[in-house]
């Protein structure tokens, strides 16, 4: 499956099928956050949240390609990804779309 940002694919000709989506909700565990509560005392990355954020963009992006394999679709362009706060301690990581077919 490709994946773009970008809205045209260089050689490919395509129809849209529609906009396909993926998420995650992750919620923060008490005890990376005890650690990373400590480490925004001194400064620097917080490598814990970095690498959470990373699995849930990794999962939000599988299931919007899963999505995009349900339409039968080549690829995906326009790949945009958002967060949001869903509750404390909890956030949203969400990908997003449209699935074409090549013609």
């Amino acid at each position: 499956m490709l994946l773009t940002t970008t809205e045209n694919i260089p050689g490919k000709s395509y129809e849209i099928i529609g906009l396909v989506k993926g998420s995650m909700i992750q919620s923060k565990n008490i005890g990376r956050d005890i650690g990373q509560g400590l480490k925004s005392i001194v400064g620097g990355e917080l490598a814990t949240y970095t690498e959470m954020m990373n699995e849930s963009r990794a999962v939000a992006t599988k299931r919007m390609v899963e999505d995009a394999e349900r339409l039968n679709a080549d690829a995906v362009v326009v790949v945009r990804y958002g967060t949001s706060a869903i509750a404390a301690g909890a956030a949203e990581v969400f990908a997003y779309g449209t699935a074409v077919r090549f013609i």
